[in-house]
């Protein structure tokens, strides 16, 4: 189970049976407002209260991975393009969708919906 606290730190409960084991993952000292898996569970978005997208490869155990810093406007929610991990979509609060190469974070493509978006 990963979850996430107000002050930006990642979770991980290890549960078994009654028993469990808590750890800190990463803290990326922003609020974090949602958390994605890929489909085959190998990479986690972390999407901050500020607009910033990071990555984290629980197999790696290493720290989160800054992807995507919010520029003139905040990422409000970030999820993969399945199938794979390799892509993700974004949206930010003023309505531009944006295609990432989740490796390197390059822009691949993007659309203006002329529309201010909510949750």
């Amino acid at each position: 189970l990963y979850f996430s606290a107000q002050e930006g730190i990642l979770f991980f409960y290890h549960i078994k049976d009654l028993q469990y084991e808590m750890k800190i993952c990463a803290d990326i000292l922003q609020p974090i407002s949602s958390l994605v898996f890929s489909p085959d569970y190998t990479v986690l978005l972390l999407v901050t209260d500020q607009g910033t997208v990071y990555t984290y490869r629980p197999a790696h155990s290493g720290e989160a991975v800054k992807l995507l810093d919010a520029c003139s406007s905040c990422f409000l929610a970030a999820d993969f393009l399945t199938p794979g991990d390799k892509y993700c979509v974004s949206v930010t609060i003023s309505g531009e969708v944006q295609v990432w190469f989740l490796e390197d974070g390059t822009c691949l493509s993007k659309l203006n919906l002329d529309i201010e978006v909510h949750v």
